[in-house]
């Protein structure tokens, strides 16, 4: 079994049975155990160190550079939220990831800050980290895109010639729909950009305020891993001291099983037997043009990613 791979004890514990015998005192048990997660102190058992998992290396003397993944983050703790795929590219294939912190979030007294969680947490993840204007970029709202203000295209052009320049096979952006203005914007700019750019790339839609209707690949994240990114999201000290979200991450991750399971493989069908996993929807670009979907796929931890096959080469 992959040491990634669920326990076979499960945490908390259910009841033994679902049966009429099932006591409502044993849910009701199980359920103090939920609350006893959600309701520890914030920064109970996570620490802002380096990862320790060491990613796969490109063979020696192939003289070529990996792959390399941009993670389009609308705020610091989006790279963490939605970095399951990445995570699992960097561990199990070599691949090199980019965090592109595309804004520092709105308070500009909290930037200084959020930049420096937001390297801790990348430094958890193995990601490297990338701004694109000193400050982060500004203003970007779907109003913005509308308007076509000087800044909008000025931060478009930005974005296109980091595409030109890095030709990434994979970049992760917010869908479309994805529920607040920046998270919207984030996915308006970098669609503007990739057609300026005219470039080849599978686009990963994600999702967290909002889900999308239609996923394509839903990836499965172990003990370990998920364990990972909850611990580089407790870095973000600043968001989780008001709203301590991040205990709230494994929850999520399990309900998009629930769903994503069933989206993917068909009303009625048996969702795959993950106990965590995350939602994309891939697309094809090609020269700067959508060009398609790709397949529904599900990926188990029990085995190394396949990029090829992810992507559909």
């Amino acid at each position: 079994m992959n040491a990634n791979a669920p326990s076979p004890v499960p945490t908390p514990g259910f009841p033994t049975t679902v049966s009429p015998a099932a006591s409502q005192a044993e849910w009701e048990s199980w359920i103090a155990s939920w609350y006893a997660v959600l309701r520890q102190p914030v920064r109970t058992g996570v620490s802002p160190l380096a990862s320790e998992s060491t990613p796969a290396s490109v063979p020696a003397g192939s003289g070529t550079k990996p792959p390399h993944v941009l993670v389009f983050a609308p705020h610091p703790d989006d790279e963490c939220i939605v970095g399951a795929l990445p995570l699992r590219l960097r561990q199990e294939a070599g691949w090199r990831v980019t965090n592109i912190a595309v804004t520092l979030g709105s308070r500009q007294d909290r930037r200084a800050e959020r930049w420096k969680e937001l390297g801790a947490a990348c430094d958890v993840l193995g990601f490297d980290l990338r701004l694109l204007a000193a400050d982060g970029f500004e203003q970007v709202k779907p109003e913005a895109a509308t308007a076509r203000t000087p800044l909008w295209q000025q931060q478009v052009r930005l974005v296109a010639e980091l595409l030109v320049a890095e030709q990434p096979p994979l970049i992760l952006v917010p869908h479309a729909g994805d529920g607040i203005p920046t998270h919207i914007g984030v996915h308006l700019l970098v669609s503007e950009a990739l057609a300026q750019a005219k470039i080849s790339t599978v686009f990963a839609h994600t999702e967290f305020w909002a889900t999308q209707p239609s996923p394509t690949t839903l990836v499965e994240t172990g003990q370990r891993d998920t364990a990972l990114l909850v611990r580089a999201l407790a870095c973000h000290h600043g968001e989780i001291a008001r709203n301590p979200y991040h205990l709230r991450l494994p929850a999520w991750m399990a309900d998009n099983v629930r769903r994503g399971g069933e989206l993917l493989a068909g009303p009625g069908e048996a969702p795959p037997d993950f106990a965590f996993g995350t939602l994309y929807r891939l697309t094809r670009w090609v020269d700067g043009v959508p060009a398609g979907e790709l397949p529904n796929t599900h990926w188990s931890c029990d085995a190394a990613l396949d990029p090829d096959a992810l992507l559909g080469g």
